[in-house]
């Protein structure tokens, strides 16, 4: 062989060479985009910030677990929606909900689980809002809403939906308006019972109206909407708050975001770390509720409340009140074994798990000698690390140092069970940002963390 014989074969495989780089490489790329085509800060007074940095994504919704998608919101479905058996037909309802962290780009994620029959989106928008809770748009941050590119959509009965993503500012620890036309009957309306945040309907597609004259105010529940995801190349991850009631914020005032959850997420903002509540009013950790007003049992609900959602890195668990109060469960050893089994699920996945103590109720008039054995036997093994790897002591945040089995009058709503603001506060403050230093430590390396 000559020498540039040598040399031109040299070169001919060095070409063949880069072109196979080149397939893999753009296989890789639409393998990538192919799979979301497919799938269906601040301090602790809140304030917004919409520092964030992200990129542009393509085709439709990332699957839950992609690693750039981070839950903001999301509110567990609860039931089919009293008084509206048939949904809202030739209706729009505009959904006021509160980010915990910011991003570029939103994505939304809609269920029909409690309805028999399909459900048809005409068409769906996302803005963001003016805030205190005004169904009033922020000029300029109107997105109209598309899945798998199109206006519209018909979620299955059971099923539910991801959103394509949009590009949209979304602030830190600010209101976001979701807006769904339903032009049709479709069923039971799949709710959250306990929004304290007050939501809006108007006649006809009004999902591009910026201003509120057309709506009206409505319940104080979310409809159809049970999760917003952001991009955010900052964020570390998402804390779940898994629980009943007292995590759902009954007690608190309307409006205000002073649930738990939400003092932990302004206190989360400058880490970016989001925050999703799926908390649940009278909701047990071993049983289905009597009614469709308080949702499927903790061991039922864990996959699809938690495990599913976008960004997950820890969850605190804070159920089982309801096992004794409402379930009449008098052996903690049921209870705590059912505590155990979700901590394992979760640590299954990779999630950090915290669990709480059972916070006091001796003035609730479920409160007898029976119930409150059960809760202290309960407290006494969660204590003893044999049910969680970590513990937050809420009963011992709120309760009463002179009167252990009762909250403390200034922390108590007024009903002996659920805190006032002031005990959520407390309770939000009292959870350690030691116990979440590590989420997604492969994100944060070379970001120190900041002091508590």
């Amino acid at each position: 062989m000559t020498r540039h014989r040598g040399f031109a074969l040299l070169g001919a495989l060095v070409a063949v060479v880069a072109l196979v780089c080149g397939v893999i490489i753009a296989g890789y790329g639409l393998l990538d985009s192919g799979s979301r085509a497919n799938a269906g800060g601040s301090g602790d007074d809140g304030s917004a910030d919409t520092r964030t940095r992200g990129r542009t994504p393509v085709g439709t919704a990332a699957p839950a677990v992609a690693d750039n998608w981070t839950g903001t919101w999301a509110a567990a479905p609860v039931g089919a929606e009293p008084g509206a058996p048939v949904g809202y037909p030739g209706r729009s309802i505009r959904n006021v909900v509160h980010t915990s962290i910011g991003g570029t780009s939103v994505r939304i994620t809609l269920s029909n689980l409690y309805s028999p029959v399909p459900l048809l989106i005409g068409g769906a928008s996302i803005a963001v809002g003016e805030g205190g809770g005004s169904p009033e748009a922020v000029a300029g941050t109107m997105r109209r809403l598309s899945f798998g590119h199109r206006a519209s959509v018909t979620i299955p009965p059971g099923g539910q939906i991801v959103s394509d993503p949009v590009a949209l500012r979304v602030p830190y620890g600010g209101d976001l308006l979701v807006t769904l036309h339903t032009p049709r009957a479709g069923g039971p309306v799949t709710y959250h019972r306990h929004a304290l945040q007050t939501s809006y309907l108007a006649d006809g597609d009004r999902t591009r109206d910026l201003d509120a004259a057309a709506y009206t105010p409505s319940r104080r529940v979310w409809r159809y909407l049970t999760a917003v995801d952001v991009l955010n190349r900052e964020a570390r991850g998402a804390v779940v708050a898994f629980g009943d009631s007292i995590t759902d914020g009954v007690g608190s005032g309307y409006e205000a975001n002073r649930r738990w959850p939400d003092v932990l997420a302004a206190r989360l903002r400058d880490r970016h770390i989001g925050v999703l509540n799926e908390g649940i009013g009278g909701n047990r950790v071993l049983s289905d509720a009597s009614s469709q007003r308080n949702g499927a049992s903790g061991l039922d609900r864990f996959q699809r409340d938690v495990l599913d959602r976008a960004g997950a890195k820890v969850v605190v668990i804070d159920l089982g009140i309801n096992d004794i109060l409402r379930g009449r469960e008098t052996d903690p050893a049921r209870i705590t074994a059912g505590l155990r089994e979700l901590a394992q699920r979760a640590k299954a996945r990779g999630l950090r798990v915290i669990g709480s103590t059972l916070t006091p109720f001796g003035a609730h008039r479920g409160y007898n000698a029976t119930t409150e054995s059960v809760r202290d036997r309960v407290n006494e093994e969660i204590r003893s690390g044999r049910v969680f790897d970590e513990v937050v002591d809420f009963d011992k945040a709120v309760r009463d140092p002179y009167a252990p089995d009762r909250i403390r009058p200034v922390y108590d709503s007024g009903d002996g069970l659920h805190p006032s603001d002031a005990g959520y506060r407390v309770m939000g403050r009292y959870l350690s940002l030691r116990l979440l230093e590590d989420v997604a430590q492969d994100r944060a390396q070379d970001r120190a963390p900041a002091r508590l």
